[in-house]
């Protein structure tokens, strides 16, 4: 922790993602600084506003974060999720607990607290109850900006006047939300149009040798992330964009570049997220990324996300020739049906181009799978399953589908939400709805996915011949795993 300097009512941000909160993520240990925080804290300085960051990432816990609000005394908290990974977006009820925790003992401690983050942009209430005195919905810099200078002026500000707010309402406030009458909101702060205008992060507040020293032990190389874009086109219709929207839009490829050397030189990691929804998007752009890139002597190894559709070869020789080592694609299914009633847009053909495509140019295809989305069956699970056997990805991630708000999947299934509905951390898997299979189903089809990528230790065809086996006995128990059966599968 970096304290701010300056003799002006101090300024505290933070997240609340912890690492230590979600199991599989230490198992794997990959951890990225607060990308969209330190944005932000970079525009408070650009205007002359000294900052302290408090990181959860590594923290050991929330009682971190109490210490760092007792060494900073600050007059304003301000909570800014990073908004550009995607485990923040998952809104997990670990991760929701600890922003809440941190809200309740920012207000104790006497200062002004604002909030930004899916969680807190689809359920404003529950912090605005927790002590939060506004929420921040969409762009965020431009609004912590007129937020913190607004309370250094005075701590009881107006802040109608303020725009992308969600503030509280008394009984009978006539600026009341007529769907939630315990908050009224400001109008909408204007979409930010011209992204090279924002500085580069803060890197220097963030620990660094922490973060390097726990790649280098998990991974023998360090990584960092970038952002290039924010939000994403396309309309899949379980995806969530609480904050962006369909609204998709790009900084210059030059100043992406710029970025890119400038890490290399004050932070010099050895690999490369780019935590994009989608990474580049048209072959002009990704074209001329290249081109910038090789003109700075800037080319690093990097690991981004796409689509299907969108790998077409000339894109991928110019994402080799920039540096990309791995993409990672949204396959979601290997049955046409479950694409299509995803609104998913892409087809089995272009999954097969584009992973083919990639591995000829010495990019490592990666794919992310969904499960259980509505109306898929057996038939469909197993033609996930021979996709994955036909054209071997290189790693493939598994989930099973989340409804969150926002979303036309929500909106069909939320009468049959109950009691749960966020998962517990990142590797939680439980079905919230009536899907066909109940959770352990589920997860023993997660398992054997994954073994068809990385087979047990064992000759490749005893290994395959365990897995037809496992297969096999998955496929006499699958009626029992039928919701209602009330029968769970041993997992595999």
């Amino acid at each position: 922790m970096q304290l701010a300097s300056s003799g002006a009512p101090a300024v505290l941000l933070a997240h609340s993602y912890y690492l230590r909160h979600d199991p599989k993520q230490v198992q794997k240990m990959r951890p990225y600084p607060p990308l969209a925080t330190l944005i932000t804290a970079s525009v408070l300085r650009q205007h002359g506003i000294d900052v302290t960051l408090f990181d959860a990432m590594l923290a050991s816990g929330v009682e971190e974060f109490y210490r760092t609000l007792d060494a900073v005394r600050p007059a304003v908290v301000t909570i800014v999720e990073d908004n550009f990974n995607f485990l923040t977006k998952m809104c997990t009820v670990r991760m929701r607990t600890a922003a809440l925790d941190m809200v309740r003992a920012a207000g104790r401690a006497g200062a002004r607290v604002a909030v930004n983050g899916s969680d807190a942009t689809d359920h404003p209430q529950l912090y605005l109850d927790a002590g939060a005195d506004a929420v921040i919905v969409g762009e965020v810099e431009p609004t912590v900006l007129d937020l913190v200078r607004a309370w250094r002026a005075h701590p009881n500000a107006p802040l109608d006047v303020v725009p992308g707010l969600v503030l509280p309402a008394a009984p009978r406030d006539p600026r009341r939300d007529d769907r939630h009458p315990g908050f009224r909101r400001t109008a909408a702060r204007p979409a930010l149009e011209d992204l090279d205008t924002l500085p580069f992060p803060a890197w220097d507040l963030v620990d660094r040798q922490g973060y390097r020293s726990e790649w280098l032990r998990a991974h023998g190389r360090w990584s960092w992330n970038l952002v290039a874009s924010r939000g994403c086109p396309y309309r899949c219709n379980w995806c969530a964009k609480p904050l962006f929207g369909s609204r998709y839009t790009q900084r210059s490829p030059g100043h992406v570049a710029e970025e890119l050397r400038r890490l290399r030189e004050t932070v010099g990691p050895d690999h490369v997220w780019f935590a994009d929804d989608i990474f580049g998007l048209t072959p002009q752009w990704i074209q001329a990324f290249a081109r910038e890139v090789a003109a700075r002597g800037a080319r690093t190894p990097f690991t981004m996300q796409s689509r299907v559709n969108l790998m077409k070869p000339a894109v991928v020789e110019a994402l080799a020739s920039a540096g990309a080592e791995e993409v990672w694609l949204g396959v979601e299914s290997g049955s046409q049906k479950i694409l299509d009633a995803m609104d998913k847009g892409t087809d089995l053909a272009q999954i097969r181009r584009a992973t083919r495509c990639l591995k000829a140019h010495g990019i490592r295809s990666c794919w992310f799978i969904q499960l259980g989305y509505l109306g898929e069956e057996w038939d469909d699970i197993l033609l996930t399953r021979d996709l994955i056997r036909a054209e071997q990805p290189d790693e493939i991630g598994v989930s099973v589908s989340y409804p969150l708000p926002g979303t036309s999947f929500y909106q069909t299934v939320r009468t049959q939400l109950r009691e749960k509905t966020n998962w517990e951390h990142s590797d939680d898997l439980a079905m919230m709805f009536a899907g066909t299979y109940d959770t352990d189903f589920y997860r023993s089809v997660r398992d054997l996915l994954h073994q068809e990528v990385r087979p047990p230790a064992a000759g490749a065809e005893t290994a395959g011949a365990s897995l037809d086996l496992r297969w096999e006995e998955l496929t006499r128990l699958e009626s029992r795993a039928r919701r209602g059966n009330g029968r769970s599968l041993p997992v595999c």
